[in-house]
């Protein structure tokens, strides 16, 4: 089965993401962490669902949203001195790297006509 690109980068975000925040200190990992493994996991789910839904817009503008608080939660990670600055800038250009994929996937399904 071959992967739309951006749900395989997703995928691979989660498999480097995922054991650093189970690594987080316990104060943080149960509401940051599980809150951030949560969000890569339903985006992950949404993304999937996206690629068969029939309209696909109002799936991928909420993911957009989701990815964004993505963002802000791994910058929370480097305020609060939870991951090296190197992990938050390779986070970084992942979720990037996503969002632009998002984005394109996004503005493809606005000039698509609706159908009825």
């Amino acid at each position: 089965m071959s992967d739309l690109p951006i749900i395989q980068k997703t995928y691979d975000l989660i498999r480097w993401y995922i054991p650093i925040l189970n690594r987080l200190p316990r104060n943080h990992k149960f509401l940051l962490g599980d809150r951030m493994i949560t969000g890569l996991y339903d985006i992950l789910d949404g993304l999937i669902i996206a690629r068969y839904a029939q309209e696909k817009l109002a799936q991928l503008e909420s993911l957009n949203s989701q990815l964004d608080i993505l963002r802000y939660q791994t910058r929370l990670l480097l305020d609060f001195e939870l991951i090296s600055v190197q992990r938050y800038e390779y986070a970084g250009q992942l979720l990037n790297t996503i969002g632009q994929d998002l984005g394109g996937w996004i503005k493809q399904q606005r000039k698509r006509p609706i159908s009825r």
